[in-house]
């Protein structure tokens, strides 16, 4: 989307403030693991005494992370597409191509948001937590689904603007 057509609309001046803040806390979460991982590194150097349990950390905290900037990179139409087939086409057909892939996305991130918030509720249900740290495994699941459902409601307001031709794809 560009920005003319960022500010249009105050709906999606809240989605863009909501993909901000979504990919500021996972900044947050990633500059967190960062600096854990280097202590941990510094602390196995030159102490012999790493971080217990670094490398759960670095895991849990990655998928978060992940989860937490998909939407800015989804509003900001940032994924990589291959338009090797077309470029030859004309605009209308392009349009429709970029609203399937857009919708196929959305309904791939919806399918994995649907996973993650049923793995979360079987790991609580189970009551399964990490091996060193012993860190409940749902909390991290709980976290991913903020950013990941957004993701899904972009997806579909981005493929809805496309066809109806809102927004030059």
């Amino acid at each position: 989307m560009d920005s003319q057509n960022l500010g249009a609309q105050p709906s999606m001046r809240r989605l863009e403030w909501l993909c901000d803040a979504s990919a500021a806390l996972g900044a947050l979460v990633l500059s967190a693991v960062a600096l854990m991982t280097t202590v941990s590194v510094i602390g196995r150097a030159f102490f012999a005494h790493p971080i217990l349990g670094d490398v759960e950390l670095v895991q849990l905290g990655g998928a978060i992370v992940v989860a937490s900037f998909l939407p800015y990179t989804q509003f900001r139409r940032a994924n990589i597409i291959v338009d090797f087939f077309t470029t030859g086409a004309r605009a209308s057909t392009q349009r429709l191509m970029d609203a399937f892939g857009t919708l196929l996305y959305t309904a791939v991130v919806a399918l994995i948001t649907w996973r993650v918030a049923a793995g979360g509720l079987s790991m609580h249900a189970s009551q399964e937590r990490s091996m060193l740290m012993d860190l409940p495994l749902w909390i991290p699941y709980l976290l991913m689904l903020p950013g990941l459902t957004l993701c899904v409601v972009i997806g579909a307001v981005q493929t809805v603007q496309q066809l109806r031709a809102e927004v030059p794809a």
